[in-house]
Protein backbone atom coordinates (compact mmCIF):
# COMPACT_ATOMS: atom_id res chain seq x y z
CA UNK A 1 0.00 0.00 0.00
CA UNK A 2 1.61 3.07 -1.00
CA UNK A 3 0.65 6.77 -0.06
CA UNK A 4 -0.89 7.58 -3.85
CA UNK A 5 -2.90 4.38 -3.33
CA UNK A 6 -4.72 6.10 0.17
CA UNK A 7 -4.85 9.35 -1.68
CA UNK A 8 -6.19 8.23 -4.75
CA UNK A 9 -8.86 6.12 -2.39
CA UNK A 10 -9.91 9.43 -0.38
CA UNK A 11 -10.41 11.19 -3.62
CA UNK A 12 -12.72 8.76 -5.07
CA UNK A 13 -14.66 8.46 -2.39
CA UNK A 14 -15.11 12.12 -1.63
CA UNK A 15 -16.14 12.76 -5.49
CA UNK A 16 -17.73 9.52 -5.70
CA UNK A 17 -17.02 9.53 -9.56
CA UNK A 18 -13.81 8.35 -10.97
CA UNK A 19 -13.84 11.06 -13.72
CA UNK A 20 -13.74 14.08 -11.30
CA UNK A 21 -11.42 12.34 -8.69
CA UNK A 22 -8.95 11.86 -11.89
CA UNK A 23 -9.18 14.98 -13.07
CA UNK A 24 -8.73 16.33 -9.05
CA UNK A 25 -5.80 14.51 -8.55
CA UNK A 26 -4.31 15.50 -12.13
CA UNK A 27 -4.49 11.94 -13.73
CA UNK A 28 -6.14 9.82 -15.87
CA UNK A 29 -9.03 7.84 -15.19
CA UNK A 30 -7.41 4.42 -16.22
CA UNK A 31 -4.60 4.55 -14.36
CA UNK A 32 -6.63 5.89 -11.15
CA UNK A 33 -9.00 2.72 -11.52
CA UNK A 34 -6.18 0.24 -11.46
CA UNK A 35 -4.84 2.21 -8.36
CA UNK A 36 -8.11 2.11 -6.50
CA UNK A 37 -8.52 -1.79 -8.37
CA UNK A 38 -4.41 -2.63 -6.73
CA UNK A 39 -5.53 -1.18 -3.03
CA UNK A 40 -8.48 -3.16 -2.72
CA UNK A 41 -6.64 -6.22 -3.84
CA UNK A 42 -4.17 -5.45 -1.42
CA UNK A 43 -6.78 -4.62 1.46
CA UNK A 44 -8.33 -7.99 0.51
CA UNK A 45 -11.89 -5.61 0.82
CA UNK A 46 -14.28 -4.24 -2.05
CA UNK A 47 -13.95 -0.51 -1.37
CA UNK A 48 -16.53 0.82 -4.01
CA UNK A 49 -19.54 -0.76 -5.58
CA UNK A 50 -19.80 0.23 -9.31
CA UNK A 51 -22.86 0.47 -11.51
CA UNK A 52 -24.35 1.95 -14.26
CA UNK A 53 -25.38 4.42 -12.22
CA UNK A 54 -21.88 5.72 -10.81
CA UNK A 55 -20.14 4.79 -7.64
CA UNK A 56 -20.71 4.48 -3.86
CA UNK A 57 -18.45 3.09 -0.63
CA UNK A 58 -19.21 -0.14 0.82
CA UNK A 59 -19.45 -0.66 4.14
CA UNK A 60 -15.49 -1.37 4.28
CA UNK A 61 -14.49 1.45 2.19
CA UNK A 62 -16.69 3.84 4.88
CA UNK A 63 -14.89 2.58 7.10
CA UNK A 64 -11.50 2.96 5.58
CA UNK A 65 -12.29 6.74 4.37
CA UNK A 66 -13.18 7.37 8.27
CA UNK A 67 -9.54 6.00 8.89
CA UNK A 68 -7.94 7.48 6.15
CA UNK A 69 -8.48 10.98 6.68
CA UNK A 70 -6.93 11.73 10.19
CA UNK A 71 -3.95 10.02 8.42
CA UNK A 72 -3.85 12.16 5.57
CA UNK A 73 -4.49 15.49 7.61
CA UNK A 74 -1.44 13.81 9.41
CA UNK A 75 0.66 13.55 7.37
CA UNK A 76 0.10 17.05 5.61
CA UNK A 77 0.51 18.72 9.02
CA UNK A 78 3.78 16.71 9.11
CA UNK A 79 4.67 17.92 5.22
CA UNK A 80 4.12 21.47 6.71
CA UNK A 81 6.17 20.96 10.11
CA UNK A 82 9.59 20.06 8.22
CA UNK A 83 8.91 23.01 5.93
CA UNK A 84 8.64 25.04 8.84
CA UNK A 85 11.75 23.70 10.72
CA UNK A 86 13.95 23.88 7.41
CA UNK A 87 12.66 27.62 7.04
CA UNK A 88 14.61 27.94 10.72
CA UNK A 89 10.91 27.98 12.44
CA UNK A 90 11.58 26.65 16.53
CA UNK A 91 9.40 26.12 19.05
CA UNK A 92 5.99 28.29 19.92
CA UNK A 93 5.48 31.57 21.31
CA UNK A 94 2.26 32.08 23.48
CA UNK A 95 0.74 35.36 24.43
CA UNK A 96 -1.70 35.73 26.43
CA UNK A 97 -3.55 38.73 28.23
CA UNK A 98 -5.39 39.39 30.80
CA UNK A 99 -8.36 41.39 31.43
CA UNK A 100 -6.64 43.10 34.16
CA UNK A 101 -3.98 44.49 32.02
CA UNK A 102 -4.19 48.16 31.08
CA UNK A 103 -3.76 48.75 27.49
CA UNK A 104 -1.16 51.40 27.78
CA UNK A 105 1.61 49.43 28.52
CA UNK A 106 1.77 47.69 25.20
CA UNK A 107 1.46 50.18 23.00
Amino acid sequence: MELRHLRSFVAVAEELNFTRAATRLHVEQSPLSRTIKELESDLGAVLFERNSRGVRLTWAGERFLDDMRPILAKLEQARANVKRAALGFRGVLRVALSDCVPADPLS
